[in-house]
């Protein structure tokens, strides 16, 4: 894959659109892996909808993964973590969520993450109908671009307790659905993330579980939502049906 930073700023830019209303001023974050040494992440407190090369910052992963085992960080000594993981002194800081990119991107056939706020989404994971969104689906096309099922993560604090949450949520994911990686990860009370191999994929993700949760809000005004059942769902999701994912650039 080329020009990886180029495609992780349009990707950033595309979430950070204000027609489509999935962050607004600063919230949200986008990653890419760049090899099995390095990660390009958004700069905190930077705009998606004008981010420019200056605002991504290159990441040591090797730093990443010990201070996911720190056992006890204050503010003070997360944020000079996050600092040293840069590769480049003059880079500016990166976004405090670098923690749960740097682990998701190390999932078979992740390449880009992307974070946002959708207010819809936001709708439902701030009432108790979270987890049911989650495992539950209602159009074939939500199977195909998001899964079959999503994962739930209840509210952690961010940073350090919220990445090691994903991390414990998606993993029982997998031993749940024979190894198989999540394209949604949904957090409770804060927001989405969505994954994929390209990042017109993971774009494509994320509007996905947008149009969702506008659906899944206003079929609940009319009695509903209906769901699919599970026979449905899994005709649906064939892991072999690259054709139908390849057409929908997924």
């Amino acid at each position: 894959m080329e020009n990886i930073p180029s495609q992780l700023l349009n990707l950033g830019r595309e979430v950070g659109r204000e027609d489509r209303g999935l962050v607004v001023l600063s919230e949200g974050s986008v990653s890419a892996k760049l090899d099995e040494h390095r990660l390009l992440v958004k700069a905190s407190g930077a705009h998606l909808s004008n981010l420019d090369p200056s605002q991504l910052v290159e990441v040591r992963i090797a730093n990443l993964q010990i201070l996911f085992e720190q056992s006890f960080l204050d503010a003070k000594q997360f944020e000079k973590e996050l600092m040293e993981c840069r590769l480049y002194p003059e880079a500016p800081k990166p976004t405090l969520e670098l923690l749960f990119h740097h682990w998701l991107l190390t999932l078979e056939g992740i390449r880009f993450v992307a974070h946002a706020h959708p207010v819809s989404v936001n709708q439902i994971l701030c009432s108790p109908q979270g987890e049911t969104f989650a495992q539950q689906r209602m159009l074939p096309d939500e199977i195909m671009a998001c899964g079959a099922t999503s994962v739930f993560v209840p509210y952690s604090d961010p940073g350090v307790p919220l990445a090691r949450e994903i991390r414990s949520r998606v993993t029982l994911h997998q031993r749940r659905s024979f190894g198989r990686v999540p394209k949604v990860v949904l957090l409770q009370n804060h927001g989405v993330i969505a994954l994929g191999e390209t990042a017109e994929a993971t774009l494509r993700t994320l509007l996905m579980v947008e149009k969702a949760a506008r659906i899944f809000v206003g079929a609940a005004l009319l009695g509903g939502p209906v769901f699919m059942q599970q026979h449905q769902v899994q005709r649906v999701d064939r892991p072999n049906d690259d054709g139908r994912r390849s057409t929908l650039r997924l």
